[in-house]
Order: structure tokens, then sequence, then C-alpha cells
């Protein structure tokens, strides 16, 4: 099981990766953002819209307060100054959550009915949460890709370059 640690330490990598990504994001004209590059969500901005869409869903149901979105692949925001806006206020959302978070609380079960497949499922909420921490972080690879296609390096991506975990202690080791 993870522990509420573990989901702090996410949440800041979230939103360390969302502040680069889409300063770099806002770098690209409204029309490459949105030009369908082939990606699973077709564009660099609806890739940005799925990755709030996800975080929205997941965050609502671990509040209760599952917000009303529109089907899995729909734009929540054509403007891209308002999705980024959207985001960072979602990532605020989400630090505080997880800076919440309990033992007992992650160890709870979870039942809802999924909106891909129509399933009930019933899981414990330390799985809910580390798959959103998962998708998170698969969907910004796809976006890493679109990047890396335009020609645009996105600069290290990984876990340990997080600033707050502070990994470099000694440069001669």
């Amino acid at each position: 099981m993870i522990e509420p640690a573990w989901c702090s330490t996410m949440a800041g990598y979230n939103r360390w990766m969302n502040v680069r990504l889409y300063a770099i994001c806002a770098g690209l004209t409204d029309e490459a953002r949105k030009q369908d590059r082939g990606a699973f969500f077709k564009s660099v901005h609806s890739t940005l819209n799925h990755l709030l869409w996800g975080d929205r869903n997941w965050l609502g149901r671990f509040s209760g307060q599952a917000p009303a979105l529109p089907g899995i692949g729909t734009d929540l925001y054509a403007d891209f100054d308002e999705l980024r806006r959207e985001r960072d206020a979602t990532d605020t959302a989400i630090l505080a959550w997880a800076d919440d978070l309990t033992p007992q609380w992650l160890a709870t079960d979870y039942t809802w009915k999924s909106g891909i497949d129509g399933l009930t499922r019933t899981l414990p909420f330390w799985v809910l949460v580390t798959q959103m921490f998962n998708h998170q972080t698969h969907h910004r690879g796809q976006l890493t890709t679109l990047l890396s296609q335009l020609g645009i390096d996105p600069g290290e991506t990984d876990l340990p370059w997080l600033p707050a975990l502070n990994a470099v202690r000694d440069r001669t080791a």
C-alpha cells in the first residue's frame, strides 16, 4: 500500500511537470497546439485537456463531489489561457487534497461505475490514487513525445529531478 507522503510527493511532481510543460506549450501557436498529430487524443491541446479531465474525474470521486464532466476525449476548454488557469487551480486542489490524506482513508474501499466500460468496481483508494498519478505520467509522456516531434526538448522529466526532493547532495560522488 502507498503512504500519504508518497501522494504528496507525486502531487508535487504533477505540479512541477505541468508548470514546465504549460510554459513550453505557451510558446506554440494555437494552431500548432491544436493540430492533429496522430496522438491518442490527437493534439497537444486535447492531450492537455484530457489530463485535466482525468484529474478532475478522480479528484471528484476522492472528495465525494464528482463533477459533471463531458464524455472522455471532449475538450473542457478551447482557450489555452483558460485551460492553463484551470490546470493550475486543479493542481492546487490536488496538492491540498494529498496533504490531508491518512493511511486509513487510503485503505478504504471505493465502489464506482466506470464510464469507460460500464462495469461496477470496488477497489481500495490507494489503488485508485496510484491510477490517478500513473494516468498523469502516462499522458504527459505522450505530450513530451509530441513536443519532441516538434523539435522541442522538454528537459528532464524524471522524478529524482523534482526540485523539492533536493536529490543532488554531492556532485563528486
